[in-house]
């Protein structure tokens, strides 16, 4: 009887496949709910729910890996339990995903071949999670990827919910989404929760649990401490794996040129955000378009946006609309009733400026350049840019050359008054400015006591008569006098100041108004990188308005 049974093992194993002895993991993941709470305190809590369908030839599921966004958590507040029983087992050097996480121990309650079970999984506070935001320089951006299984253990679908909980406090109109996942609606579903704070909700019921799914959204940053909105690293703004690098680099040559191109891809993209004519406006026609404002021609050159709205200050200075009450921080008075046939820029300037917030002083300002950049495109159809921006720069530099060849003091001054709309085009405005006034007098113009209210309290000013040419005072008026040094520093003092108080992050105001305008065609796909080894993947491709995102990745 022995020798029968010995002889039945040994064809057993014969017959039978070593691989059909030595299960792996083989799941579903029918359900996966995620709910991302953004805490006023900067941090972020995660607190999932898997519902697995262990598959019959499946090893039972005895762990399960959650990937997490980085290593500043710790594991003993990590909380977990499956079927409703609690579970003690957290543990960071058990995890066997890429990147950072926890492997959570079922221990006796584990998942057998052909079973069920739910798995929940609650992370109470994570930091470094938040970034600035690349389109609005006082937004902190709210990125993140839940955790996901590699996909040789996994099969079937997923239906696949997650819901962002936005900081307490945010109000409806302030928050943004940003674009989701593929099979997920461009829109979430929002709402409030119990605790009062917006909600976004993004689901796709036909899912899979081995695809990485981004989501973001962005809140105004002084809902949570500024230190919680951390600066991005060289490498998570270009979307790069410092242990990536380093095996580049040992690689040779041929890797640091695929890093160059990486980084002067980067560049572009940079370089990109601040152009904002449409393509339209640049398809070429016949002959130039004349008769466009200073302030038009700087959108059709496509100056710096900072440069354009300084112009439009300057132009309702000149016609008595608005006075300078401080430089720092910059406060402006318009006057009541306001002149007549201002240009519509310029009623939204002044409307801009009598907004209570930064943040809709902002929004105003960047909506005022869309509006301008559609009214220019109207204007130039039919006519060929090349000609007409030729056109214009032949004026800004006969402007410039009408004021260096004047031969007095008094002359030259007029013609600066009455030229600096043009002037101030020239891409060299201040050096040059400073370079033609730095001797002698200059003959401040009528309205200089509504650009700079420290004038009239200086010792150095003087008066003298003012000459008969010019249109902007009468013949033999006496007007004051400062020393070229110190009108050219005001000018160009005043100039640097506007734009950094209303600007601020030039790069990031201008974006927004490039994307209405001239925005980067969608791409199909975006790259990203993984790291560590396991049964799981972690990648970090933030394609969306946040710098970095919180990645995570993990299972077996």
């Amino acid at each position: 009887m022995k020798r029968f049974l010995l002889a039945l093992i040994l064809l057993f194993c014969l017959f039978v496949p070593t691989s059909a002895l030595a299960q792996s993991y083989y799941f579903s993941l029918d359900k996966e709910t995620v709910h991302a709470y953004w805490n006023d305190d900067g941090t972020l809590a995660v607190a999932y729910e898997f519902v697995f369908s262990n598959q019959p030839s499946g090893h039972p599921i005895e762990y399960v890996d959650v990937g997490l966004p980085n290593n500043s958590f710790s594991s003993s507040e990590i909380t977990a339990e499956v079927n409703g029983h609690p579970l003690s087992f957290v543990s960071t050097s058990e995890y066997q995903g890429r990147g950072t996480g926890v492997a959570v121990g079922l221990g006796d309650r584990a998942i057998p071949p052909g079973g069920t079970g739910t798995v929940r999984v609650f992370v109470p506070a994570l930091d470094g999670v938040l970034h600035p935001d690349t389109l609005e320089d006082d937004y902190a951006s709210a990125v993140f990827a839940p955790t996901w299984f590699d996909g040789q253990y996994v099969t079937g679908t997923t239906d696949f919910t997650v819901t962002f909980h936005l900081p307490p406090g945010v109000e409806p109109e302030e928050p943004r989404w940003h674009s989701a996942p593929q099979g997920f609606s461009q829109s979430p579903l929002t709402a409030l929760d119990s605790q009062g704070r917006i909600t976004y909700t993004w689901r796709n019921p036909q899912a899979n649990a081995y695809t990485e799914y981004e989501f973001g959204a962005s809140f105004p940053s002084d809902y949570v401490p500024a230190s919680a909105v951390s600066k991005p690293t060289i490498w998570e703004q270009l979307n790069i794996n410092p242990e990536a690098v380093r095996g580049m680099l040992c690689t040779g040559s041929f890797f640091l040129g695929i890093l160059l191109i990486i980084i002067l891809s980067v560049r572009s993209t940079q370089k990109r955000k601040m152009k904002y004519l449409p393509p339209k406006i640049r398809v070429e026609g016949h002959g130039i378009k004349r008769g466009l404002t200073a302030i038009e021609a700087a959108v059709l050159l496509e100056k710096p946006v900072d440069k354009i709205l300084t112009m439009i200050l300057f132009s309702l200075l000149q016609k008595g609309a608005a006075e300078v009450l401080s430089r720092e921080p910059l406060k402006l008075k318009f006057s009541d009733p306001l002149p007549d046939k201002l240009r519509a820029y310029e009623e939204q300037f002044i409307e801009a400026f009598q907004s209570e917030s930064d943040k809709a002083r902002k929004t105003k300002l960047q909506d005022l350049m869309i509006d301008l950049i559609d009214s220019v495109g109207e204007k130039m159809k039919g006519f060929s840019h090349k000609e007409t921006t030729t056109y214009y720069q032949k004026i800004i530099k006969q402007a410039w050359n009408q004021v260096e060849s004047a031969e007095t003091p008094e002359v030259k001054s007029e013609r600066f008054n009455s030229h600096m709309g043009w002037t101030m085009l020239d891409s060299d405005f201040e050096d040059r400015t400073q370079e033609t006034f730095r001797r002698g007098p200059v003959y401040v113009p009528l309205w200089w006591h509504r650009y700079d209210p420290a004038f009239g309290r200086s010792a150095s000013t003087t008066t003298s008569p003012r000459p008969s040419a010019g249109s902007s005072g009468g013949k033999g008026a006496a007007l004051p006098n400062l020393p070229g040094g110190t009108f050219a520093a005001s000018m160009v003092n005043g100039i640097q100041n506007f734009s950094s108080d209303v600007v601020g992050n030039v790069t990031g105001f201008t974006n927004r108004i490039t994307q209405k305008t001239n925005p980067v065609p969608k791409s199909s796909s975006s790259g990203g990188w993984s790291s560590g080894s396991g049964g799981s993947s972690c990648a970090c491709a933030c394609a969306c308005a946040g710098c970095a995102c919180a990645c995570a990745g993990g299972g077996r």
